[in-house]
């Protein structure tokens, strides 16, 4: 599951511990906290907020590139275009001092079937993910990007198991170009940690026909990268209790050998109920902050690099904006911010506090 991406123009569309019993907080904390940059509203004003909050409440924080990518330009050699080099413009300009960068980018379109579609909303020809055309044109992309951010982790592709899923003809295409991509970027930028996104509530008790061989083949992917990116909503499988969260935890920590990384997460604090998806899944602010503590403690006792929970603020404000036809699924993660959509604080947001003063 996805969710839908902003840029400025808000262009729119998502060993050493026993794990059955975390460890408590420690007195120092050994892992990094932070946001995306996912605004609560429209207006300039809450773009402002959103930075600001994020520079006061924490360490490190996430640009999340998840829409259109100008493969035309780069292709054909020619000029980025304006829509595009503005809103990348805009973000810059944000680069918040003293503080960690996560960028995160998406390879693949929301339905994460195909690629990502141009501005103009078209998939450039291609035969296998792996073309070269499509490999040069993707490492630009990102050596662009990395370029203007200065990252200090890379995403370079997001919720790639998905594409397991629902595109399985194209996966080993995927990791082909990925392989070529990412050993570019390295050989470019040595000092950077690159990974590629998986959707744990995807890998926990998978709904697929061959369970252990997706398993198999998605997180011996991922322990070959520098560390593991997680995405992981919660609430996508059902899940309400500290012992339904933390046995999803131990699964995934049983599979992997590399240092595992949030790269978006968060929970809903209110009843999540969208008729026309046939969704109705309850949720209150004492559940988020349960999630969010077993998350952290999990977070001190496993090493994680770092956790980025989604959206700091619940974004009614934004989501009144966004078209029709992309309201039902706009509102999947509306109410999982820590402050709620008047900016009051939740539980799960002095819970937060209480971790990120232990440095």
């Amino acid at each position: 599951m996805s969710r839908p991406c902003i840029a400025f123009i808000f262009v729119l569309v998502f060993a050493s511990c026993n794990k059955n019993e975390p460890e408590p907080i420690q007195e120092s904390r050994n892992f990094q906290m932070g946001f995306t940059t996912w605004p609560y509203g429209p207006n300039p004003e809450d773009v402002d907020d959103t930075y600001a909050y994020l520079q006061a409440n924490g360490d490190i924080y996430a640009e999340h590139i998840d829409n259109n990518i100008p493969w035309n330009a780069l292709i054909n050699d020619s000029p980025l275009p304006a829509e595009f080099t503005q809103s990348m413009d805009f973000k810059v300009s944000k680069r918040l001092p003293n503080t960690n960068l996560l960028l995160s980018v998406s390879l693949l379109n929301l339905d994460r079937n195909d690629l990502a579609t141009d501005l103009d909303g078209v998939v450039p020809d291609y035969t296998s993910f792996s073309d070269e055309q499509i490999e040069d044109a993707y490492f630009e992309y990102i050596d662009y990007l990395i370029g203007r951010f200065n990252p200090d982790y890379l995403v370079s592709a997001i919720e790639a198991n998905e594409l397991y899923i629902n595109a399985p003809d194209q996966w080993e295409g995927y990791k082909e170009l990925m392989h070529k991509v990412n050993n570019r970027i390295s050989q470019a930028y040595p000092d950077l940690k690159i990974s590629e996104s998986m959707t744990l509530h995807n890998l926990y008790q998978p709904q697929v026909a061959a369970p252990e061989t997706y398993l198999n083949e998605v997180f011996d992917y991922m322990n070959q990268m520098d560390f593991a990116a997680i995405s992981f909503y919660p609430f996508f499988k059902d899940l309400q209790t500290q012992e339904e969260f933390q046995e999803a935890f131990d699964f995934m920590h049983n599979r992997l050998d590399v240092p595992i990384a949030f790269a978006e997460t968060a929970h809903i604090a209110e009843d999540l109920v969208v008729p026309n998806l046939n969704l109705s899944i309850p949720g209150s602010e004492s559940e988020q902050d349960i999630y969010l503590k077993t998350l952290l403690t999990n977070a001190e006792a496993q090493n994680y690099e770092f956790v980025i929970w989604w959206a700091h603020r619940d974004y009614d404000a934004l989501w009144e904006t966004f078209p029709p036809e992309l309201q039902d699924i706009g509102q999947l993660w509306r109410d999982s911010g820590i402050l709620n959509e008047e900016g009051n604080e939740r539980l799960s947001a002095l819970t937060w506090r209480s971790y990120l003063s232990e440095k």
